[in-house]
């Protein structure tokens, strides 16, 4: 039996390694607290699912028991994405919900994302279910709530299907890395009228093809070899619990989800015209004056999604975005997270034009990276970056901005450093007009890191 560990309580959401520091014990626990934090809000059911890992089974068991030992009634989804319960949660009565997912994390993870009385929670509300279960972990409910199981597939998907429409025929290849998007993505592109050809789409939670997150290009290089030797007009990519989208273009080209951010902005633009359009630190320079020019007002935020979907709901704004994928729709949609969803509405805008491979390539870039991971020990990763918030320094820097890590600002270009809030990696992304002004920037990040962790294994 695992002992229960705070370390798992992260910043917006539960992740351990199973069987380490998760467990069907520690499950049953967070069920437990999280029922008892439901009812304190007068919410007596709960949604909960699970995506393709092995672990999935016996922690959606033990969760449920602990759900209806507090009290709750508890819906279950089965095997769904991660935007399917957050869907349930806005259709079935039932505001509060719980994904037992590890979303991108290697298959030995597994955890939980949650929203409670249809707020994502994040922070403080999430170590409070650690106390909560400290303080009460004993105490059961006179009235055990009750279970049930409802297949949510055919509504999800007719409604979004009913809703986002494509102006032409257009095949697609869509690679699900073995994730849990892959039961059904290609019912969803079909039911839109796109001819599909399905990678990896069985769900396998030993993910035996490539690691399902396509914010890595290795993770994207079976797709482009697709387009490269099929007639297949565009790429799509998902994460291993179906929340995030990645891009290709018919030329290989990768599509990251801060240029994807510039053709959602565009058009929902159309219909809230002077509304702000979110975006986290790890976005292009870019994006904001392109958001300004299609009549919006760009707003940097944290990365992490509770945290975007939590200042979506606090500004009003119709759309959010990540670096990672994470797309938040409020126009015409819920306001949560869901490749699936964003994918369609990629779709829908591209299929509007002859050659959407040429759309995408004409969106602004300039010389980047993709994320860059140093990897540290458990904690590490906050303490290095709390010693380079104190001792960095960069020279020729215009601005700082320090809401999330360090992302410092020069004329010709940006570069980042955060700590992940899942693994315990410092996160990295680097930007700028000439190869020459990437590097001088790269080499600026290295020194002050070097300086601070002369053992450190840099990625670049």
């Amino acid at each position: 039996m695992t002992t229960l560990s705070k370390s798992i309580f992260k910043a917006y959401d539960i992740r351990g390694i199973v069987g380490k520091t998760l467990d069907a014990n520690v499950a049953r626990q967070i069920g437990h607290a999280f029922g008892l934090a439901a009812l304190a809000k007068d919410q007596r059911k709960v949604v909960i699912g699970r995506d393709g890992r092995l672990s999935g089974p016996e922690l959606a068991a033990a969760l449920a028991q602990g759900l209806q030992s507090a009290g709750v009634d508890v819906i279950d989804l089965g095997v769904v994405a991660t935007p399917m319960v957050y869907f349930g949660t806005q259709v079935l009565g039932a505001p509060s919900g719980i994904m037992v997912t590890g979303s991108h994390n290697p298959p030995d993870y597994n955890g939980f994302k949650m929203v409670l009385a249809g707020e994502a929670i994040y922070g403080d509300t999430i170590t409070g279910l650690y106390d909560s279960i400290l303080a009460n972990g004993g105490k059961l409910a006179g009235q055990p709530g009750s279970y049930s199981t409802h297949d949510i597939k055919a509504e999800y998907l007719q409604r979004i299907i009913g809703d986002v429409k494509i102006s032409r025929p257009i095949k697609i290849a869509v690679d699900c890395g073995n994730g849990v998007a892959g039961a059904f993505a290609g019912d969803l592109y079909r039911g839109m009228g796109c001819d599909v050809i399905e990678l990896f789409c069985d769900v396998d939670g030993t993910f035996p093809n490539h690691h399902p997150d396509p914010a890595h290009p290795e993770n994207l290089q079976d797709l482009i070899r697709c387009l490269q030797q099929t007639d297949a007009e565009l790429g799509l990519a998902f994460d291993g619990d179906g929340d995030r989208l990645g891009i290709v273009t018919k030329d290989g080209q990768i599509i990251f989800p801060d240029r994807q951010m510039m053709l959602f902005a565009e058009d929902v633009l159309t219909r809230h015209p002077g509304e702000q359009i979110l975006y986290d630190v790890k976005c292009t320079r870019h994006l904001a004056p392109y958001i300004e020019k299609s009549g919006g007002v760009p707003l940097m935020y944290k990365t992490g999604h509770s945290l975007v979907k939590a200042k979506l709901k606090e500004t009003g704004a119709p759309l959010g975005g990540e670096m990672s994928g994470h797309i938040f729709f409020k126009d015409r949609w819920y306001g949560f997270d869901d490749g699936l969803y964003a994918g369609a509405r990629m779709l829908e805008i591209l299929t509007r034009h002859a050659d959407p491979s040429a759309l995408l390539n004409a969106l602004p870039q300039s010389d980047s990276t993709p994320e860059l991971h140093l990897h540290l020990h458990e904690g590490e990763n906050f303490s290095l970056m709390d010693k380079l918030r104190s001792d960095a320094r960069f020279p020729g820097n215009e601005r700082i901005i320090t809401i999330d890590g360090l992302r410092v600002e020069y004329a010709d270009g940006f570069g980042l450093a955060r700590s992940s809030n899942t693994t315990p990696v410092i996160v990295m992304r680097f930007e700028a007009e000439t190869p020459e002004a990437l590097a001088r920037i790269q080499g600026q990040f290295r020194d002050v890191i070097l300086a601070a962790k002369p053992d450190a294994e840099l990625p670049f």
